[in-house]
């Protein structure tokens, strides 16, 4: 083979590298051509978890809206009042809802009404959720759905406005507090958060790099600590928390399976006026259960089509979890490493798709749900915030030197912290850690157990002891983007 040709082949499969291996760190951002174009619908993350301050609730916490930028004024992001943002959860193992949450926002435009004209977000100070400057306000009805009736729980709730600056919005904290609205022993809030995910997007989209194994690759750099790309960027939250007794089927059937997506109208209407109508039936235009599913398994020219699927009908992407694409383009792009298996990859299918037995299974049923045990207690060492000791954000399945059992974490659920990069990184590639590779009968595949973009944590901030536990939203006045986390 000629130099040329064997540099072409090179170039070409490392182009088709970074479009699949990009996905595997971008969580639900930007993760199907269709909605890509249709933010205020994306399902970024989704995390459900027993609530380390009650462990008595379940909490369930939905992101919509990528990459935020919090300057992004003055037509700050905002939910979008003809969509429908869902919250789905089956407690029998069908893949099936027996409990649904539907959340309806509204705007009021205070522009051009009461004598108001102005192309500001706020014009004075923000103290309150009703104060007179905030020009552009949302709420929010809250709808549950259990076993097709419908009951509307909530009522023209306040929705939390951006946290523009120190001028416009001082006291911020405080302001974002009240947002939190009880619902008798429900929960809930809606408004701007930091996005909690972490990952290294600047070197996984630079052909699938990893900074720390930068060495390793086909094409090789200085190695590096990771670089948190998602880092000073905000997402729109929905979080709900709700008495475990009201999710579970029962004492003896504890873990339920979590799901949200976000639906339109099927038919757009747009007038001369600048009007936008929606009519006809409800469609699924996203998605989400356990996270990057759709953007490492389901190939391109299915993920609009995944998206609008019910969890119910995933058997038919079975094979995509039994024969990953990206094991094949990991083992290319790092030869160094040990070559994972590209075929016959049941240990795949079946966390992912029916949960880990023993611990979160829900059955046969074929199924992207993120699966809860709700009877394992919150893991509540002082140590959780700095990912050592006994609460470790790979938990005990894949963190290859440490057997602690912490099995709160991913995949038993997914907490805000759990370094899901890592993760699934490590799943794909075989390295998990002494458990999981006893249940699967697997030889431990070193070092792909300790493979990862070198991200153990969020670097934004704390995250809030109490509900809804996701930290506050990068300030438009001061925030930066790439902060490194190691």
């Amino acid at each position: 083979m000629s130099t040329r040709a064997r540099a072409t082949g090179l170039a070409g499969a490392l182009i088709i590298a970074a479009t699949s291996v990009a996905g595997v760190l971008a969580s639900s951002h930007r993760e199907a051509p269709l909605i890509a174009n249709d933010p205020a619908a994306d399902n970024t993350d989704l995390y459900a978890f027993v609530s380390p301050d009650d462990p008595t609730k379940a909490t369930i916490i939905a992101n919509y809206i990528p990459l935020e930028e919090p300057a992004g004024g003055p037509n700050f992001n905002e939910f979008d009042p003809a969509v429908r943002y869902e919250i789905h959860i089956d407690n029998n193992g069908d893949a099936v809802d027996d409990i649904a949450y539907y959340f309806r926002f509204k705007t009021r435009q205070q522009s051009g009404h009461d004598g108001v004209s102005s192309f500001l977000y706020n014009n004075g100070q923000i103290t309150s959720l009703t104060d007179v400057n905030l020009l552009a306000r949302q709420t929010y009805d809250v709808t549950r759905v259990r076993h097709g009736d419908s009951d509307e729980i909530g009522d023209d709730l306040p929705a939390v406005p951006a946290n523009i600056g120190p001028r416009s919005t001082p006291g911020y904290a405080a302001l974002a507090a009240t947002g939190v609205r009880s619902l008798g022993s429900t929960k809930v809030f809606a408004g701007p958060r930091d996005d909690a995910f972490f990952v290294d997007l600047g070197s996984i989209f630079d052909l699938g790099g990893l900074r720390p194994f930068n060495s390793f690759h086909v094409l090789p750099l200085a190695t590096a600590d990771g670089v948190d790309g998602v880092s000073g960027f905000n997402t729109n939250t929905i979080a709900i928390q709700v008495p475990i007794s009201q999710l579970r089927r029962d004492s003896s059937h504890p873990t339920i399976g979590v799901w949200a997506a976000a639906s339109r109208k099927a038919t757009r209407t747009i007038s001369t006026s600048g009007k936008v109508s929606w009519s006809g039936p409800w469609i699924q235009v996203s998605r989400l259960g356990n996270p990057l599913v759709n953007e490492v398994l389901i190939p391109r020219h299915l993920k609009d089509y995944w998206n609008g699927q019910q969890p119910k009908n995933d058997k038919q992407f079975e094979k995509y979890y039994l024969n990953p694409e990206l094991a094949g383009l990991v083992n290319f792009l790092y030869p160094a490493l040990p070559d994972a298996a590209t075929t016959g990859r049941t240990d795949l299918s079946l966390i992912l798709l029916q949960g880990i037995p023993g611990v979160n299974n829900t059955g046969s049923v074929r199924a992207d749900l993120l699966r809860l045990n709700t009877s394992i207690a919150p893991c509540t060492a002082d140590a959780r915030d700095d990912n050592v000791g006994s609460c470790r954000a790979l938990g005990v399945f894949f963190n290859g030197t440490d057997a602690a059992p912490d099995l709160s974490a991913f995949p038993n659920g997914r907490r805000l912290e759990d370094d899901v990069t890592d993760i699934e990184i490590r799943a794909v590639i075989q390295g998990y850690g002494p458990i999981l590779n006893s249940l699967f009968g697997l030889p431990n595949l070193s070092p792909n157990n300790v493979v990862g973009d070198g991200l153990t944590k969020n670097p934004d901030g704390p995250y809030l002891t109490v509900f809804p536990y996701i930290g506050l939203p990068n300030q438009g006045y001061t925030h930066s983007h790439h902060e490194r986390a190691i």
